[in-house]
This record gives structure tokens, sequence and C-alpha cells, in this order.
């Protein structure tokens, strides 16, 4: 499933894949999969974004049904 919470935040904060990644320590492909559903991230992954973006884990990475 798509991650289009995490696309949105980060766009929001006008940051690139490749920003983003930087900032949490992993490859812009990374970040690329995670928006597309392709690779679920570690807890520490989910929790470093959430810090990078300012958003809480359920705000990101809770899927509503």
């Amino acid at each position: 499933m798509k991650n289009l919470k995490l696309k949105s935040a980060r766009a929001a904060l006008d940051l690139s894949q490749q920003q983003l990644a930087e900032k949490v320590g992993v490859s812009r492909q990374t970040i690329n999969a995670i928006e597309k559903g392709d690779y679920n991230p570690t807890i520490k992954l989910c929790i470093a974004i959430c810090r990078t973006l300012g958003k809480t884990l359920d705000d990101l990475f809770w899927e509503s049904e």
C-alpha cells in the first residue's frame, strides 16, 4: 500500500526524497520504496522520519480503515 501520508508530509516541508534520505541516513531509493509501499521500514527508521517531518508514527504509518 502506498504511503501517501509520508509523501504529503515530505512535500509540505518542500523536501525532496534525496533531502529526507540524507536527514535520516538512508538512500533516496529507500524513501522512494517506502512511499511506493515496496519496503516496510524498521521502527527506528520510522521514528527518524517522523522526527524529521515533525509528525507522529500514527500520522505517517498507521493505516486507517
